[in-house]
């Protein structure tokens, strides 16, 4: 007896699985500038190493003689692949078959996608553009039963072990933009994404809202509220961003981050730094530039840009080593830590502590903002669990007052056993000088015959007291240097943590905060 028949049905199926929705339904994905999931995940993988799990999946049906007739196969494509060598999985809703609205077969795929990741303890990758459930048609599904697993455990398990990133490339609704934010990096296509909890429909029924769904979740509302980390231009450059975030990430919470070689001198020294901060402390400066000058040459990668914009979040590598460099803006709000910035910061430190990266702060940080609008966003209560998750952390710090250090939100730049380093502009105190001045000399400036000049008087002593020369005159920080060093010197410290490194190993934990 042969198997032949089946063997030739097998062949047959997997021909069709691969035509997803069709060459017309291809056609007009490609109509709408977008490439189909199987072109993504060719693009974004090393050349050939795709592979496919669960290609067999759908549903098919038979003529009256038991031959196939047709197989639509199960939206979500997923499987193994390898990006720079390095083994990952990958899976993404097929919108060419019902508008990536979860078939069966295409749902259990989706969750298998955490499931592998975490069982196989490789970097999870989701490229989405597809809805929630439906309430008819070919995309209905039946509700779990009530003691079915929780389909959410899988991706709570993921995000613990593995680095996940995420990638809107097309309308993302319901379940898959849940999927899409449960995660460590995400970014989406500012000419072709846009992310809904619900679409335009569904709003203007519910809200009487009549919105595009630009308007509703284009790259311009979600960047700059946080719901994604970052915007590209386009699918390709989204998924060049993920490479690379993934170059800097371990394969899991067991193993640590990639250490490559380094053809920047760790004695680099730009002459630039010695001038960046203003004597005029009013005055601000591109803390981008410090950052380009202290870490590897092109290796920083921001994150999160447009969202917390006092705050400047990202990864970079000094002398190969993957660090997270988390710095004040002071062109944006004096760089003061608002409510948007504080979480920021927050999650950003939670993700170096989950995957052990060291962690470098250059602090030009004036306290938490204030005003109507910063009582009103509970900045109080997000700078402080900011505060808090720093002193929970466990990976090695090194902090570089670059200019102020003040008020209470300053220890959130300081971790635990931390290398702190000062440049001879730094400031500190509780409070900024003018307004430490305004309230505690408020009767002496009023009643002086110039108050102006008195207050400028006050001032100029109380900041001679803030320098940092008596602070590290008496050990306050580990030492007072040039700027031009501060490469340097977190090049030195770098190669002192690595048998520190090691011991980091294995689930992170954070007690509860604010």
């Amino acid at each position: 007896m042969s198997w032949k028949k089946e063997t030739d049905e097998i062949t047959e199926r997997r021909q069709l699985a691969r035509q997803q929705g069709g060459a017309e339904a291809i056609a007009k994905h490609h109509e709408r500038g977008r490439l189909t999931v199987r072109e993504r995940i060719d693009k974004l993988l090393d050349h050939q190493s795709f592979e496919e799990v669960g290609l067999a999946a759908g549903a098919a049906s038979y003529d009256d003689g038991g031959k196939l007739r047709t197989f639509d196969p199960a939206n979500f494509v997923l499987g193994f692949g390898k990006i720079d060598g390095r083994r990952v999985v990958v899976g993404g809703e097929d919108f060419t078959m019902r508008g990536g609205s979860p078939s069966p077969a295409g749902l259990r795929k989706s969750v298998y996608a955490e499931e592998l990741a975490v069982q196989f303890k490789v970097p999870l990758i989701r490229l989405h553009e597809g809805s929630g459930g439906s309430v008819g048609g070919k995309g209905q599904t039946m509700p779990a039963p009530v003691n079915a697993p929780a389909r959410f455990v899988s991706v709570a398990e993921a995000m613990a072990t593995v680095p996940v990133a995420t990638a809107a490339l097309g309308a993302v609704a319901g379940l898959p933009a849940g999927r899409l934010v449960a995660s460590h990096f995400s970014v989406m296509s500012k000419t072709t994404a846009q992310i809904l909890t619900a679409g335009p429909a569904v709003v203007a029924r519910a809200m009487g809202e009549q919105k595009t769904k630009e308007e509703l979740g284009g790259w311009k509302v979600h960047t700059k509220n946080g719901t994604v980390d970052n915007g590209a231009e386009d699918e390709e450059t989204c998924l060049k961003e993920i490479r690379r975030f993934l170059s800097f990430m371990p394969n899991n919470i067991y193993q640590l981050a990639p250490v490559i070689d380094s053809d920047d001198p760790v004695e680099r020294a730009e002459e630039y730094l010695l001038n960046i901060v203003p004597n005029d402390r009013r005055k601000s400066f591109d803390m981008r530039q410090v950052i380009q000058a202290v870490c590897d040459q092109t290796s920083f990668f921001e994150i999160g840009a447009g969202y917390g914009r006092s705050q400047i979040t990202g990864l970079a590598r000094l002398n190969g080593q993957p660090v997270g460099v988390w710095a004040n803006n002071c062109k944006f709000l004096a760089g003061a830590m608002t409510a948007d910035g504080a979480n920021k910061a927050r999650r950003f430190m939670e993700l170096c502590e989950t995957f052990s990266l060291p962690i470098i702060s250059l602090v030009d940080e004036p306290g938490f903002m204030i005003g109507s609008q910063a009582e009103k966003e509970a900045t109080i209560r997000h700078g402080t669990s900011t505060v808090l998750t720093a002193a929970m952390t466990t990976v090695p710090w090194a902090s570089v007052m670059v200019r102020r250090s003040f008020g209470v939100a300053q220890a959130a730049h300081y971790g635990p056993e931390g290398f702190v380093l000062a440049w001879p502009s730094a400031e500190s105190g509780p409070l900024p000088v003018e307004g430490g001045v305004a309230v505690a000399f408020q009767r002496e400036i009023a009643a002086a015959p110039d108050p102006e000049k008195r207050r400028l008087e006050l001032e100029h002593e109380l900041a001679a007291k803030q320098s940092p020369f008596p602070r590290a005159e008496a050990f306050g920080v580990h030492d007072l240097i040039d700027p031009r060093q501060t490469r340097l010197q977190l090049c030195l410290w770098v190669d002192r943590i690595q048998p520190l490194l090691p011991t980091l190993l294995g689930p992170s934990r954070f007690s509860i905060r604010p």
